[in-house]
């Protein structure tokens, strides 16, 4: 019932408009004008009909559309037409939606369209009739109330700490909110104290909520030094950990690892963020808290998850993919897991977050971690872990001539009596990456077991068989060339996909091996750098 009432009076003037990190296309305003919505890869034509009428081709479109992110396309178009056509499409909101709309007044979804309306108020106020200017202050204070009112109502994790930022970035960012300001940064900084763990990582191990919580965070920052406010040390201190960790999972072609739930990466974004890292200093290797270890070697880099699932409440965007790993080399990456889909489809989502779909060893057919799928309760609980791992060792040994993880996990000790360690070595001149899967049964029944290790490649690697099928070129797109190998074991080139292109699925290529616990208790494999990249020409 909140949502159908105003408060007292509306503040009557933004102090200041936030910063937007976000990358900006102005191309994309076109299209907005010509009511052509494109969101969570679905592209919906209104065909004159305001874009809040039609019927949405899934959530994560109608969440996108209600929470304005897209206003910064036309704040870049720097047109009349992309200003008046962003008022209209604000105004269209404030008087279809603006008591209430089942999407647009979840928290999350009222948090974001909050930030975006701040940031982009200069394209929306500045030279407006005083009419759209008092509307617009007055649905943009009660979303404000709205939000300081449920905030322990929103889906705890990012959803929460983004209703929190935005409460914060109102709070400081409108006039007459002083009385508000000390409750907004404290619960704040709660938020920061209980979900950015103690390495940088969030709580949720998903590495993308530390590029979504800074491309926020930092304006907020940037918003109370302006107002002469004293930024808090929990503030400071949480950015802080967090910027090393956005170098930690970068590939050479600054790509983020896909693991727990991280899709494409926006590449202006994270460089965008890292203009603001004071320190610039070499990324971290090992991140205990968070569950991910990182070897180094020349040009090569390996990325390995070695986390047990985070709390039941912080897991829906939690994978099956523990010890897998990820390997690049300069700008080449070449050993990566499946990603995320765009597509909305459980199905799809399942597919993603299951064992096979990352570069690791699965047990028969089924994955380290069990998903609540019950349609029953999708809405209510989404699909969070319901069992997984819960014993994760991991231990360094690095030297002077290589970097070396030796992790295990007992997710299929339950079901199967196996506990699985991984043992990778990088060289230091990174040209060979040595690998070693031991299979440690606990019980009788892991003797009839069937082990399938997969290597999943990116789309841009070519994998050939050699003749004598003992082993497998992996051809990179700039003429650098790795050979892999395993000791005594047969293995295939398979069919596979890369669900986390910008451009949708792709069809790749995974190496297989398939063993029974009982021929092997350790599979032993290689990757050998065979040729480096041809040189350009220079023109």
């Amino acid at each position: 019932m909140f949502r159908l009432f105003s408060f007292g009076s509306a503040p009557s003037r933004l102090l200041i408009a936030p910063q937007d990190l976000r990358t900006a296309d102005a191309t994309n305003a076109a299209d907005i004008y010509a009511g052509r919505f494109l969101f969570a890869g679905h592209l919906v034509e209104v065909g004159g009909q305001s874009p809040f009428d039609v019927e949405p081709p899934n959530l994560q479109w109608s969440k996108a559309l209600h929470g304005f992110s897209w206003l910064r396309h036309l704040r870049a178009a720097e047109t009349n037409m992309a200003q008046q056509n962003a008022r209209a499409l604000v105004e269209d909101w404030i008087r279809t939606c603006g008591r209430w709309h089942d999407i647009g007044w979840k928290q999350e979804v009222v948090a974001r369209r909050v930030l975006s309306w701040m940031a982009q108020s200069p394209l929306l106020l500045t030279g407006c009739e005083a009419d759209f200017y008092r509307a617009f202050m007055r649905s943009l204070y009660r979303q404000v109330r709205y939000l300081r009112r449920t905030m322990n109502k929103a889906p705890d994790g990012l959803p929460r700490l983004t209703v929190a930022m935005a409460n914060a970035c109102a709070t400081v960012s409108m006039d007459g909110q002083g009385r508000h300001v000390k409750q907004a940064l404290k619960r704040l900084d709660q938020e920061l104290k209980r979900q950015i763990l103690p390495d940088g990582g969030h709580i949720s191990r998903h590495p993308g909520a530390i590029i979504e919580i800074l491309v926020d965070l930092l304006p907020i920052r940037q918003a109370l030094v302006m107002q002469g406010q004293t930024v808090s040390p929990v503030m400071m201190e949480s950015i802080d950990r967090m910027m090393p960790m956005i170098r930690f999972f970068r590939h050479g072609d600054g790509s983020f690892a896909h693991f727990n739930g991280m899709a494409s990466t926006s590449g202006d974004v994270v460089a965008t963020i890292l203009a603001y890292d004071d320190a610039r200093g070499t990324p971290p290797v090992s991140a205990p808290h968070s569950g991910y270890q990182r070897l180094t070697g020349g040009d090569s880099l390996v990325m390995m998850d070695v986390g047990a699932p985070p709390p039941t409440r912080f897991s829906n965007s939690t994978h099956a993919g523990c010890l897998s790993f990820e390997f690049s080399s300069k700008r080449n990456r070449i050993v990566v897991n499946c990603g995320v889909s765009t597509r909305e489809q459980v199905a799809w989502k399942m597919v993603a977050r299951s064992t096979a779909a990352h570069s690791t060893a699965g047990i028969g057919d089924t994955s380290s971690c069990r998903f609540l799928t019950s349609s029953r309760f999708d809405k209510m609980l989404g699909n969070p872990v319901l069992s997984g791992p819960k014993d994760v060792e991991a231990e360094r040994q690095d030297t002077d001539l290589s970097d070396r993880v030796i992790a295990s996990h007992d997710g299929y000790v339950e079901r199967y009596g196996i506990v699985h360690e991984r043992d990778l070595t990088l060289s230091r001149d990174g040209t060979v990456l040595d690998g070693i899967d031991r299979f440690k049964p606990t019980s009788d029944k892991a003797e009839e077991e069937t082990v399938t290790i997969r290597f999943h490649l990116h789309p841009q690697v070519s994998c050939t068989m050699l003749p004598l099928g003992d082993a497998a070129v992996l051809q990179c797109a700039d003429g650098e060339a790795w050979e892999f190998s395993a000791d005594g074991i047969e293995f295939s080139v398979e069919e596979s996909i890369y669900l986390s292109d910008v451009f949708g699925h792709r069809q790749t290529q995974q190496i297989v091996l398939t063993v029974g616990v009982k021929e092997a208790l350790s599979v032993t494999w290689m990757l050998r750098k065979t040729a480096s990249a041809k040189a350009r020409r220079k023109t």
